[in-house]
Protein backbone atom coordinates (compact mmCIF):
# COMPACT_ATOMS: atom_id res chain seq x y z
CA UNK A 1 0.00 0.00 0.00
CA UNK A 2 1.29 3.50 -0.90
CA UNK A 3 1.76 6.03 1.84
CA UNK A 4 -1.11 8.62 -0.16
CA UNK A 5 -3.34 5.78 -0.10
CA UNK A 6 -1.94 4.53 4.22
CA UNK A 7 -3.28 8.07 4.74
CA UNK A 8 -6.45 7.88 3.06
CA UNK A 9 -7.03 5.10 5.04
CA UNK A 10 -6.41 5.92 8.11
CA UNK A 11 -8.61 9.13 7.48
CA UNK A 12 -11.95 7.64 6.73
CA UNK A 13 -13.33 7.35 10.46
CA UNK A 14 -12.12 10.79 10.59
CA UNK A 15 -14.53 12.43 7.91
CA UNK A 16 -17.62 10.05 9.01
CA UNK A 17 -16.89 11.97 12.25
CA UNK A 18 -19.47 15.64 12.75
CA UNK A 19 -16.68 17.06 14.62
CA UNK A 20 -14.46 16.90 12.22
CA UNK A 21 -16.67 18.69 9.91
CA UNK A 22 -16.92 21.20 12.66
CA UNK A 23 -13.21 21.82 13.09
CA UNK A 24 -12.99 21.85 9.39
CA UNK A 25 -14.98 25.00 8.96
CA UNK A 26 -14.12 26.56 12.61
CA UNK A 27 -10.50 26.51 10.77
CA UNK A 28 -11.93 28.15 7.42
CA UNK A 29 -13.31 30.94 9.76
CA UNK A 30 -10.53 31.33 11.58
CA UNK A 31 -8.20 31.37 8.98
CA UNK A 32 -10.32 34.04 6.64
CA UNK A 33 -11.71 36.27 9.70
CA UNK A 34 -7.68 36.40 10.39
CA UNK A 35 -6.08 37.65 7.08
CA UNK A 36 -5.40 41.39 6.99
CA UNK A 37 -6.64 41.87 4.01
CA UNK A 38 -10.03 41.08 5.75
CA UNK A 39 -9.44 42.73 8.26
CA UNK A 40 -8.94 45.95 5.99
CA UNK A 41 -12.09 44.86 3.98
CA UNK A 42 -14.08 45.21 6.96
CA UNK A 43 -12.65 48.65 8.04
CA UNK A 44 -13.47 50.05 5.22
CA UNK A 45 -16.96 48.62 5.69
CA UNK A 46 -17.11 50.46 9.21
CA UNK A 47 -15.79 53.58 7.64
CA UNK A 48 -18.22 54.18 5.13
CA UNK A 49 -21.23 55.04 7.95
CA UNK A 50 -18.61 57.09 9.80
CA UNK A 51 -18.52 59.40 6.33
CA UNK A 52 -21.43 59.49 5.79
CA UNK A 53 -23.00 60.57 9.07
CA UNK A 54 -19.83 63.20 9.12
CA UNK A 55 -21.67 64.27 5.81
CA UNK A 56 -24.79 64.48 6.55
CA UNK A 57 -24.20 66.41 10.19
CA UNK A 58 -21.77 68.95 7.75
CA UNK A 59 -24.76 69.58 5.79
CA UNK A 60 -27.38 69.92 8.49
CA UNK A 61 -24.59 72.63 10.43
CA UNK A 62 -24.89 74.09 7.10
CA UNK A 63 -28.16 74.55 6.70
CA UNK A 64 -29.14 72.24 3.90
CA UNK A 65 -30.25 69.20 3.55
CA UNK A 66 -29.89 67.24 0.18
CA UNK A 67 -32.16 63.86 0.33
CA UNK A 68 -32.68 61.37 -2.32
CA UNK A 69 -35.18 63.19 -4.31
CA UNK A 70 -33.09 66.01 -4.81
CA UNK A 71 -30.73 66.24 -7.48
CA UNK A 72 -30.45 62.43 -7.19
CA UNK A 73 -28.16 63.04 -4.53
CA UNK A 74 -27.73 60.48 -1.66
CA UNK A 75 -29.06 56.94 -0.87
CA UNK A 76 -32.37 55.77 0.19
CA UNK A 77 -33.28 57.11 3.82
CA UNK A 78 -30.57 59.44 3.99
CA UNK A 79 -33.16 62.71 4.29
CA UNK A 80 -34.33 61.38 7.75
CA UNK A 81 -30.80 60.71 9.37
CA UNK A 82 -30.85 64.35 10.59
CA UNK A 83 -34.43 63.08 12.43
CA UNK A 84 -33.32 59.94 13.55
CA UNK A 85 -29.79 58.52 13.79
CA UNK A 86 -31.40 55.37 13.20
CA UNK A 87 -32.05 55.80 10.08
CA UNK A 88 -28.37 56.34 9.32
CA UNK A 89 -28.07 52.19 9.01
CA UNK A 90 -30.50 52.03 6.64
CA UNK A 91 -28.99 54.30 4.63
CA UNK A 92 -25.88 53.16 4.98
CA UNK A 93 -26.80 49.36 4.18
CA UNK A 94 -28.73 51.03 1.18
CA UNK A 95 -25.06 52.88 0.20
CA UNK A 96 -22.85 49.80 0.36
CA UNK A 97 -25.11 47.24 -1.00
CA UNK A 98 -24.75 48.23 -4.71
CA UNK A 99 -21.25 47.79 -4.56
CA UNK A 100 -18.83 48.05 -1.09
CA UNK A 101 -20.55 44.88 0.37
CA UNK A 102 -20.59 42.58 -3.04
CA UNK A 103 -17.39 43.58 -4.03
CA UNK A 104 -15.87 42.20 -0.26
CA UNK A 105 -17.62 39.04 -0.82
CA UNK A 106 -16.61 39.14 -4.10
CA UNK A 107 -13.05 39.39 -2.69
CA UNK A 108 -13.54 36.31 -0.48
CA UNK A 109 -15.50 33.98 -2.40
CA UNK A 110 -12.93 34.26 -5.46
CA UNK A 111 -9.81 33.51 -3.35
CA UNK A 112 -11.58 30.86 -1.54
CA UNK A 113 -10.46 28.22 -3.84
CA UNK A 114 -8.47 29.49 -6.38
CA UNK A 115 -5.98 31.45 -3.50
CA UNK A 116 -5.68 28.04 -1.82
CA UNK A 117 -4.83 26.43 -4.88
CA UNK A 118 -2.13 29.61 -5.98
CA UNK A 119 -0.15 29.26 -2.56
CA UNK A 120 -0.04 25.39 -3.01
CA UNK A 121 -1.82 24.50 0.32
CA UNK A 122 -5.33 23.17 -1.16
CA UNK A 123 -3.55 19.78 -2.31
CA UNK A 124 -2.46 19.33 1.60
CA UNK A 125 -6.12 20.58 2.57
CA UNK A 126 -7.39 17.45 0.61
CA UNK A 127 -4.65 14.92 1.75
CA UNK A 128 -5.97 15.66 5.26
CA UNK A 129 -9.45 13.97 5.78
CA UNK A 130 -11.51 16.59 4.69
CA UNK A 131 -13.48 15.56 1.41
CA UNK A 132 -13.77 18.02 -1.05
CA UNK A 133 -17.52 17.99 -0.91
CA UNK A 134 -16.82 18.69 2.57
CA UNK A 135 -14.32 21.26 2.13
CA UNK A 136 -15.99 23.10 -0.37
CA UNK A 137 -19.10 23.42 1.57
CA UNK A 138 -17.27 24.81 4.56
CA UNK A 139 -15.80 27.42 2.23
CA UNK A 140 -18.87 28.66 1.04
CA UNK A 141 -20.57 28.75 4.51
CA UNK A 142 -17.17 30.31 5.73
CA UNK A 143 -17.87 33.15 2.72
CA UNK A 144 -21.92 33.41 4.21
CA UNK A 145 -20.69 34.17 7.37
CA UNK A 146 -18.63 36.63 6.10
CA UNK A 147 -21.76 38.04 4.16
CA UNK A 148 -23.17 38.14 7.56
CA UNK A 149 -20.42 39.53 9.63
CA UNK A 150 -19.58 42.42 6.79
CA UNK A 151 -23.23 43.47 7.20
CA UNK A 152 -23.26 44.07 10.67
CA UNK A 153 -20.63 45.49 11.26
CA UNK A 154 -21.58 48.21 8.59
CA UNK A 155 -25.18 48.10 10.65
CA UNK A 156 -23.59 48.51 14.10
CA UNK A 157 -20.61 51.24 12.62
CA UNK A 158 -23.83 53.12 11.22
CA UNK A 159 -25.82 52.73 14.71
CA UNK A 160 -23.21 53.98 16.62
CA UNK A 161 -22.61 57.15 14.75
CA UNK A 162 -25.91 57.95 14.30
CA UNK A 163 -26.86 57.78 17.77
CA UNK A 164 -23.74 60.10 18.42
CA UNK A 165 -24.46 62.57 15.99
CA UNK A 166 -28.14 62.77 15.64
CA UNK A 167 -31.37 62.00 17.69
CA UNK A 168 -32.76 58.96 18.45
CA UNK A 169 -36.28 57.49 18.97
CA UNK A 170 -39.30 56.29 17.24
CA UNK A 171 -39.00 55.78 13.33
CA UNK A 172 -41.59 56.76 11.33
CA UNK A 173 -42.20 53.91 8.28
CA UNK A 174 -42.11 54.54 4.59
CA UNK A 175 -46.24 54.45 5.20
CA UNK A 176 -46.18 56.74 7.26
CA UNK A 177 -47.35 55.26 10.73
CA UNK A 178 -44.59 55.37 13.73
CA UNK A 179 -43.25 52.47 15.19
CA UNK A 180 -41.41 52.68 18.82
CA UNK A 181 -37.33 52.58 19.32
CA UNK A 182 -37.19 49.17 19.73
CA UNK A 183 -39.35 48.38 17.30
CA UNK A 184 -37.36 50.39 15.26
CA UNK A 185 -33.85 48.54 16.44
CA UNK A 186 -35.58 45.66 15.76
CA UNK A 187 -36.55 45.96 12.45
CA UNK A 188 -33.00 47.19 11.38
CA UNK A 189 -31.65 43.83 12.55
CA UNK A 190 -34.04 42.09 10.33
CA UNK A 191 -32.98 44.03 7.66
CA UNK A 192 -29.12 43.65 8.26
CA UNK A 193 -30.20 39.89 7.95
CA UNK A 194 -32.06 40.25 4.94
CA UNK A 195 -28.90 42.16 3.58
CA UNK A 196 -26.81 39.34 4.18
CA UNK A 197 -29.17 36.86 2.83
CA UNK A 198 -29.49 39.35 -0.50
CA UNK A 199 -25.45 38.25 -1.30
CA UNK A 200 -25.66 34.21 -0.97
CA UNK A 201 -26.05 33.82 -4.77
CA UNK A 202 -23.43 36.43 -5.54
CA UNK A 203 -21.28 33.98 -2.77
CA UNK A 204 -22.00 30.74 -4.92
CA UNK A 205 -21.26 32.43 -8.26
CA UNK A 206 -18.15 33.83 -6.47
CA UNK A 207 -16.97 30.44 -5.42
CA UNK A 208 -17.96 28.45 -9.10
CA UNK A 209 -15.88 31.15 -10.02
CA UNK A 210 -12.65 30.42 -7.76
CA UNK A 211 -12.79 26.75 -8.93
CA UNK A 212 -12.46 27.56 -12.40
CA UNK A 213 -8.23 29.02 -11.90
CA UNK A 214 -5.97 28.83 -9.89
CA UNK A 215 -5.30 32.50 -9.72
CA UNK A 216 -6.75 34.11 -6.58
CA UNK A 217 -6.25 37.59 -8.08
CA UNK A 218 -7.92 36.43 -11.17
CA UNK A 219 -10.59 35.06 -9.62
CA UNK A 220 -11.32 37.97 -7.54
CA UNK A 221 -11.41 40.16 -10.46
CA UNK A 222 -13.39 38.26 -12.54
CA UNK A 223 -16.26 37.89 -9.55
CA UNK A 224 -16.38 41.48 -9.07
CA UNK A 225 -16.22 41.67 -13.31
CA UNK A 226 -19.81 39.49 -13.18
CA UNK A 227 -21.05 41.60 -10.79
CA UNK A 228 -20.12 45.22 -12.44
CA UNK A 229 -21.54 43.71 -15.57
CA UNK A 230 -24.93 42.65 -14.09
CA UNK A 231 -25.13 45.35 -12.59
CA UNK A 232 -24.53 47.51 -15.78
CA UNK A 233 -26.76 45.15 -17.52
CA UNK A 234 -29.72 45.57 -14.39
CA UNK A 235 -29.88 49.38 -15.35
CA UNK A 236 -30.48 48.97 -19.42
CA UNK A 237 -34.02 50.03 -20.11
CA UNK A 238 -34.16 47.71 -23.35
CA UNK A 239 -33.33 44.17 -21.33
CA UNK A 240 -35.83 44.89 -18.79
CA UNK A 241 -37.06 41.30 -19.81
CA UNK A 242 -34.26 39.93 -18.15
CA UNK A 243 -34.02 42.62 -15.35
CA UNK A 244 -36.30 39.94 -12.32
CA UNK A 245 -33.66 37.01 -13.46
CA UNK A 246 -30.38 39.46 -12.31
CA UNK A 247 -29.33 38.49 -8.74
CA UNK A 248 -28.85 42.10 -7.56
CA UNK A 249 -32.59 43.32 -9.37
CA UNK A 250 -34.40 43.19 -5.46
CA UNK A 251 -31.44 43.53 -3.87
CA UNK A 252 -33.04 47.06 -2.52
CA UNK A 253 -36.34 45.59 -1.41
CA UNK A 254 -35.36 45.44 2.17
CA UNK A 255 -36.94 48.68 2.52
CA UNK A 256 -40.41 47.10 2.24
CA UNK A 257 -39.20 45.46 5.60
CA UNK A 258 -39.47 49.19 7.07
CA UNK A 259 -43.46 49.63 5.58
CA UNK A 260 -46.49 48.91 7.83
CA UNK A 261 -48.01 46.52 7.06
CA UNK A 262 -44.24 44.92 5.16
CA UNK A 263 -45.06 43.90 1.55
CA UNK A 264 -43.63 40.82 1.25
CA UNK A 265 -43.70 40.27 -2.31
CA UNK A 266 -40.38 41.72 -3.44
CA UNK A 267 -38.72 40.19 -0.53
CA UNK A 268 -39.48 36.75 -1.07
CA UNK A 269 -38.84 36.97 -4.97
CA UNK A 270 -35.00 38.22 -4.10
CA UNK A 271 -34.74 35.09 -1.90
CA UNK A 272 -36.17 32.92 -3.94
CA UNK A 273 -33.68 34.04 -6.76
CA UNK A 274 -31.07 34.01 -4.16
CA UNK A 275 -31.80 30.49 -3.70
CA UNK A 276 -31.56 29.70 -7.53
CA UNK A 277 -28.62 31.47 -8.01
CA UNK A 278 -27.24 29.41 -4.62
CA UNK A 279 -28.14 26.16 -6.36
CA UNK A 280 -27.11 26.81 -10.05
CA UNK A 281 -23.72 27.92 -8.82
CA UNK A 282 -23.58 25.98 -5.72
CA UNK A 283 -23.48 22.79 -7.91
CA UNK A 284 -21.23 23.83 -10.67
CA UNK A 285 -18.73 24.91 -8.13
CA UNK A 286 -19.29 21.05 -6.83
CA UNK A 287 -18.87 19.73 -9.99
CA UNK A 288 -16.03 21.45 -11.09
CA UNK A 289 -13.93 21.22 -7.39
CA UNK A 290 -14.75 17.42 -7.07
CA UNK A 291 -12.99 16.87 -10.63
CA UNK A 292 -10.69 19.69 -10.47
CA UNK A 293 -6.13 18.38 -10.82
CA UNK A 294 -5.32 19.64 -7.49
CA UNK A 295 -1.46 17.45 -8.49
CA UNK A 296 -0.60 20.84 -10.67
Amino acid sequence: MSQAEQVREEARPLRRNPLWTLGILRSELTTTLRRWRTIALLGVLAAVPVLIGIAVRIETANGSSAGPGEGGAGPAFLSQVTNNGLFLVFASLAATLPVFLPMAVGVIAGDSVAGEANAGTLRYLLVAPAGRTRLLLAKYATTLAFCLIATLVVAASALAVGALLFPVGDVTTISGTRIGFGEGLFRAAVIAVAVAASLIGFAALGLFVSTLTNSGVAAMAATVGVLITVQIVDTIPQLHGIHPYLFPHYWLSFADLLRAPVYWDDLVKNLELQGLYAAVFGSAAWARFTAKDITA
